[in-house]
């Protein structure tokens, strides 16, 4: 049992509530780390000292915050109104139980039942706006005495492994952090290493953009949980990036053209080391990178992620050697990381 991702996926932390992660990883870093502060944003930036052999400033980010919800509103009734924080599938929600607030108050996401619904209904998705969280309360004022408007809901999910893989409810991006944890507990870097684990990447990659400013790097390294498409479908049968299959290794995005230079220094330290990995398909999506290399005179900045199926719901799978071929290429990566690698000529 991986009890690292494990107590990290488990632990709450929805978009701007992601205090129980940082204190987590506070106390998982602390012995292997010379400083440590939390900035106004809620990022917790901790400083490693290297050997002083290559003289850049790197930054290795992921971010704490998960998918969650936020409740807007009671019923008369004593269920809670909420919307999405994040983005999310409607069909994933229905019948999912959720801890809400501080006290973590259980809660089940309900709608109207199957045996009440006309033909036309049954064969609609049901929307988020329909939906309601029951924590048994039996009127307004007593689902106010427990829950206040603007409480986070987590899902509740317990990790578990089977084989090679391993479920849980937040990889995307627990499993970037668990990663950065790692490279933590290794040997001094021939370079200062600021780790920057970050707060609100699901509502607009904000927590990053202002650990970025703040730590001036010169090069930055992102670690990530992707989506994985690799179910077959009528339409396209070829995955995005597919489980067990490797790191993997972003190009382009939504947000971001990768830097050309880590990306071939990535490439080929897998290859020198024997390690798997598969390039992600240029698209949509995004991740911090993008905001990171834009901060300031511009960084240059890379991305490795961790393969994720069932991105944004309760329930995610991961492959636990793609995770542990993750911390082996971003430590081979950032010891052959030069100045002359990202200086611009």
């Amino acid at each position: 049992m991986n009890e690292l991702l494990k107590n990290l996926t488990e632990a709450v932390g929805v978009s701007g509530e992601e205090k129980e992660v940082r204190r987590l990883i506070r106390d998982l870093i602390v012995d292997h780390v010379d400083e440590w502060h939390v900035d106004a944003m809620g990022n917790l930036i901790a400083l490693k000292k290297g050997t002083g052999a290559v003289n850049l400033r790197v930054m290795v980010d992921a971010h704490m915050d998960e998918v969650g919800l936020i409740v807007i509103d009671y019923d008369s009734n004593g269920t809670l109104k909420f919307s999405g924080v994040g983005g999310f599938d409607d069909r994933a929600l229905l019948g999912k139980v959720v801890q809400v607030g501080s006290k973590k108050i259980t809660g089940v996401i309900g709608a109207r039942p199957i045996h009440l619904l006309n033909a036309s209904q049954r064969s609609s998705v049901v929307k988020m706006d329909d939906m309601r969280i029951d924590i048994g309360a039996k009127n307004k004022d007593a689902a106010s005495a427990k829950i206040n408007i603007g409480d986070r809901a987590a899902f509740v999910t317990e990790y578990e492994e089977l084989g090679l893989t391993a479920i849980g409810k937040s990889f995307d991006n627990r499993a970037g952090c668990a990663a950065l944890v790692e490279l933590l507990r290794e040997r001094p870097y021939p370079f200062d290493l600021i780790a920057t684990f970050t707060v609100q990447e699901e509502v607009g990659l904000r927590g990053a953009t202002t650990a970025a400013y703040g730590v001036q790097p010169d090069v930055a390294l992102i670690l990530e949980c992707t989506p994985a498409y690799d179910l077959p479908n009528k339409d396209d049968v070829s995955p995005n990036v597919a489980l067990g299959e490797g790191p993997s290794i972003y190009v382009m995005d939504s947000g971001t053209l990768q830097d050309p230079r880590l990306v071939s220094l990535i490439t080929q330290t897998a290859a020198d080391n024997n390690i798997p990995f598969q390039i992600r398909r240029p698209g949509g999506g995004g991740t911090n990178t993008a905001v990171i290399q834009r901060v300031r005179g511009a960084i240059p900045a890379a991305t490795i992620a961790v393969p994720g199926r069932y991105a944004h719901t309760p329930t995610m799978m991961i492959n636990l050697d793609d995770y542990a071929n993750v911390v082996k290429l971003a430590k081979a990566t950032l010891l052959n990381l030069t100045e002359d690698i990202v200086k611009r000529n």
